[in-house]
Parts: C-alpha cells; sequence; structure tokens
C-alpha cells in the first residue's frame, strides 16, 4: 500500500488533466512533422511490436475483468499495471515510429475501404479520449476511492479494449501497404 500513496501523490487531478491533454496534443504535434529522423532500420519493426503490444493489452484487460468479477483484486491490479506499462511502451514506440517514418497510406480500393477508415477514425479518436479516463481509474484506484473508479471504469474499460482491439484490426489491414 506504501507504493500506491506515493503513485496517488504524483497522480494527482493536475497530473491527469496535463497528461490527459498532453499526450493527444503531443502525438498530433508529431504526426505534423514533416523531416524524419534516421534511426536505423530497426525501427521498421515498430508497428508489428506495437501490434503485438495492442494484442497483449486486450488479453490483460480481458484477464483484468475476470479477475475482478470472481473478486481475485491482486490478479486484477497486476493485470491493470501489466496494461499501463504495455500502454507506456506502445507511447513511446509509436512515437519512434512516426519520428521516423512517414504514415503509410491505406492501398484498398474495396468496400473494406470504409471497414478500415472507420476502425482507424474511432481508433485514433478514442485513443486520445481513453488516456483521461484511464488516468482517473488509476488515481481513484490508488486513492483507494474504488466507487469512484467503479464509476470511470465503466467508460474506461470498453473505451480501452475497443482501441486494443481495433489497433490490432487496423495494423492488419494496413500490414500489407507498408514499404521499407
Amino acid at each position: 500500500m506504501q507504493n500506491d500513496n506515493k503513485l496517488a501523490k504524483v497522480l494527482n487531478d493536475k497530473t491527469v488533466n496535463i497528461l490527459a491533454i498532453g499526450i493527444p496534443v503531443a502525438v498530433m504535434l508529431l504526426l505534423g512533422i514533416r523531416v524524419k529522423l534516421d534511426l536505423g532500420t530497426w525501427t521498421n519493426t515498430l508497428p508489428h511490436i506495437n501490434a503485438l503490444i495492442n494484442s497483449l493489452t486486450s488479453f490483460f484487460l480481458v484477464i483484468a475483468l475476470a479477475a475482478i468479477r470472481r473478486n481475485n483484486i491482486t490478479l486484477h491490479r497486476t493485470c491493470m499495471l501489466i496494461c499501463v506499462v504495455l500502454g507506456l511502451f506502445f507511447l513511446v514506440a509509436y512515437i519512434l515510429y512516426h519520428l521516423t517514418h512517414h504514415s503509410t497510406p491505406y492501398g484498398g480500393t474495396s468496400p473494406l475501404n470504409y471497414v478500415y477508415y472507420f476502425l482507424l477514425i474511432t481508433h485514433i479518436v478514442l485513443a486520445a479520449v481513453v488516456v483521461y479516463f484511464v488516468l482517473k481509474a488509476l488515481h481513484f484506484a490508488f486513492n483507494s476511492d474504488f466507487e469512484r473508479h467503479k464509476k470511470i471504469v465503466k467508460w474506461a474499460y470498453p473505451i480501452w479494449l475497443y482501441v486494443s482491439v481495433s489497433g490490432v484490426l487496423v495494423y492488419l489491414m494496413i500490414s500489407p501497404y507498408y514499404t521499407f
């Protein structure tokens, strides 16, 4: 519990608000950078790594839900912290990839275009939105305010799961068009 108290102090309302606005804004600005860095060909693997991270996040989110429904708080907490760490790794890999590569255009010409763009747009919008909900859920959990934690998780959980699963689907649909 002592670690929770330290985390609760760091993850206060002000920090949550700054991060919830700052992360999406930083990512949007990053996507606008036209000159890309050359960090080597290893960065070509980052979309594949991010798809793996999204897959693992989806897996651990489902395990966390099953754990809390069985009142296994320790497993739930562990899985959720794994998801948060995976989210941080995803963010770093995403930033590195977009610092080194231009966005890959979707090359499909079938009615699947509509599916792809629907998934992509909803994924992007909800990925920006979910940051706030996840941070607030963590804030409430670290402060042992489980009533408010449960209320916000009703929004955070399905959005986060959708973002994770749709991220994998978007990757699977765009991956034939990567040119490295």
